[in-house]
């Protein structure tokens, strides 16, 4: 049951703008999960969520296989690298500083957008497939907002 409702709250914080645990328990109530502020805490402490800034608001993230502080710098690795984005059907291409394209993709793989299917990363740009022009479109205006 932890696993699946683990699943489920990564799944919502990629769904939804969750700003509160209140919030995100009630998002899993509704999804069948009954749940407690002090489950929602301990599930967060454990999935190693972080709050980032979007739209001058905060939300819920999933950095995984970095800590939240690992993951804080490569958000600001990848503020400081961005130059600019275009989109190719699915394909974001993403410039950037010279040199910092590694850094800035390894930033976009912590992220585990579900969108986002793989990133290659040269010196200064980044091919980063999508799995569809929809997606593709929405993780760019993500992008816009985060690198504001």
């Amino acid at each position: 049951m932890k696993l699946e409702r683990h699943a489920k709250i990564i799944e919502l914080i990629g769904q939804y703008a969750i700003e509160t645990q209140e919030e995100l328990a009630d998002r899993l109530n509704k999804a069948g999960f009954r749940v407690t502020q002090a489950t929602v805490s301990r599930d967060i402490r454990e999935l190693k969520l972080t709050k980032m800034t979007m739209d001058n608001r905060q939300r819920y993230v999933a950095i995984q296989g970095q800590d939240s502080q690992m993951g804080e710098k490569y958000i600001g690795i990848l503020k400081e690298g961005f130059l600019s984005m275009d989109i190719a059907q699915n394909i974001l291409v993403i410039k950037t500083v010279s040199g910092m394209a590694m850094a800035a993709a390894a930033a976009l793989d912590a992220l585990h957008w579900h969108e986002i299917v793989g990133c290659i990363a040269g010196d200064d740009t980044i091919f980063c497939a999508i799995r569809t022009i929809e997606e593709a479109l929405a993780v760019m205006e993500k992008l816009k907002k985060m690198v504001k």
